[in-house]
């Protein structure tokens, strides 16, 4: 019986492959080496050296005319020669053409502080390389060098068409072992990792210290991301690498050509995601936008955006959330004035904003934080003390610019304040998209929400200078 279940198995598993459509059973590639012998030639070894600071630290004290002055003399002349002398240190990246007359493409991480450069070819041909831009917010950066003949070079794929489960090639220097090879598949899509514009696809093909800023490729030689970061509880790969998507990389790139640096758009607000609570509170529908905490000087003051908005779209593209906005914000032409559709008190409304430049118009201002200061007389609303936002408060909690406001004293541990993370110290500067500058407002503004069978009322806090939304619960059913 067992064998009669084993050959009616492999039966049925010819006439699966049989009926299997003729593409899927091309996309299982029986070798990669024509897609290497395609390819690598424009796959480059990177060398980068740079001068590193001599040894500091702490000199002994010998007191003067002591028997061993003369001794911790020579020493210390001896040491400054060797450890503490300054001295060159090398390291070991991979990078890609993109064009015959020379430009390369790698990570920012891998040449960065380097005053040397020396690209390697698989060819043995060797050329050194000057810098021609970086960016640090992608780990991106373009390189060239000068051949006497035209080089080999790859193009760019488009990563968005890229499906989870698809082959793809990783090809570079890993610990220093040059134009290695290897394959995998896509393992995710749409991965961040600590960035703003982080766009990473994640697979499974080797990758290793050195691989970075090598290609990731597609099975027709096209470059569909660039190898930049792997996780690993020891440092060498486990399966799981990411690659900056192409559709990120080819935009800094042409950036780094043209203009030497990057030009992203700017719209100046600050923003937080829209979660469940946030968007009972506000009256939306579904939780999705993002939700504006702040609008200084700049393109979305001028254009009416106001604390409280939700943005749903930006340029026809639907946000679904802060990660989405910034992103699509940053790939907009600096000067462009786009549409944006905004949730405002329950209805929606379209604004046209004018962008800036984030480069040159985005400072970022270091904010230290004040010690909670002693509080005048006080009252209780939702497990928190308050107390009114003084002159003296104002300066001492970062809060200059806000008009009224309520400091929150002391949080009771049990409260629906204390599980959202609010502290003393926190300047509730709205309630219920109103602003308080007394307690009476705050229970006024909460028994207005009870009586309308709200579930959560939304709080506007600064904390440090930097405001956020806050949904607490009301308790009703």
């Amino acid at each position: 019986m067992p064998m009669m279940v084993m050959i009616l198995s492999m039966a049925l598993l010819a006439v699966f492959y049989s009926l299997a459509p003729a593409h899927a059973q091309a996309a299982r590639p029986a070798t990669f080496a024509d897609l290497v012998d395609q390819v690598g030639d424009s796959v480059v070894n990177i060398t980068t050296s740079s001068v590193v600071p001599g040894r500091t630290g702490p000199q002994p004290m010998v007191p003067e005319g002591s028997p061993l002055e003369d001794f911790f003399n020579d020493f210390m002349d001896r040491d400054n020669q060797g450890e503490r002398a300054p001295r060159r240190s090398q390291a070991l990246g991979s990078g890609f053409v993109i064009s015959e007359d020379g430009y390369i493409v790698t990570n920012n991480h891998v040449i960065e502080g380097a005053d040397e450069i020396q690209i390697e070819f698989r060819t043995g041909l060797e050329l050194p390389a000057e810098v021609i831009g970086t960016d640090p917010n992608t780990d991106i950066a373009v390189l060239k060098v000068g051949p006497e003949e035209p080089l080999q070079f790859v193009p760019f794929g488009d990563s968005d068409v890229m499906r989870v489960g698809d082959w793809v090639m990783a090809m570079g220097n890993p610990l220093g072992q040059g134009f290695s090879v290897s394959v995998g598949i896509v393992s995710a899509r749409e991965r961040a990792l600590s960035g703003s514009y982080d766009d990473f696809i994640q697979t499974d093909a080797a990758i290793n210290r050195g691989n970075s800023g090598g290609p990731l490729f597609n099975l027709d030689g096209e470059v569909i991301g660039v190898n930049t970061a792997i996780l690993s509880p020891n440092g060498g790969s486990i399966g799981i690498g990411f690659a900056m998507s192409s559709t990120v990389v080819t935009r800094v790139v042409n950036q780094l050509q043209e203009f030497g640096e990057t030009r992203r758009g700017w719209l100046g607000v600050r923003i937080q995601d829209v979660t469940d609570d946030i968007a009972e509170g506000l009256g939306l529908e579904d939780p999705h936008g993002a939700l504006v905490t702040d609008v200084p000087e700049g393109p979305a003051m001028d254009a009416g955006v106001e604390v409280g908005d939700v943005i749903l779209s930006f340029d026809g593209i639907e946000v679904e959330d802060t990660r989405e906005l910034v992103r699509n914000v940053g790939n907009a032409p600096v000067g462009e004035t786009v549409r944006m559709l905004v949730f405002r008190d329950g209805a929606t409304q379209t604004l046209r904003v004018t962008l800036g430049r984030r480069e040159t118009a985005e400072g970022t201002e270091t904010l230290t934080p004040g010690q909670t200061p002693e509080l005048p007389s006080s009252g209780e609303v939702m497990g928190m003390t308050l107390v009114p936002l003084t002159d003296e408060l104002r300066e001492e909690l970062n809060a200059e610019n806000v008009q009224g406001g309520l400091v929150i004293e002391a949080v009771d541990p049990a409260s629906d304040a204390a599980i959202k993370g609010l502290i003393p110290g926190d300047v509730i500067t709205e309630v219920g998209q109103q602003p308080v500058s007394a307690v009476d407002d705050f229970e006024t503004r909460v028994s207005e929400a009870e009586d309308a069978g709200q579930k959560s009322i939304l709080l506007l806090i600064r904390r440090d200078g930097n405001p956020r939304f806050v949904a607490l619960g009301l308790g009703n059913d």
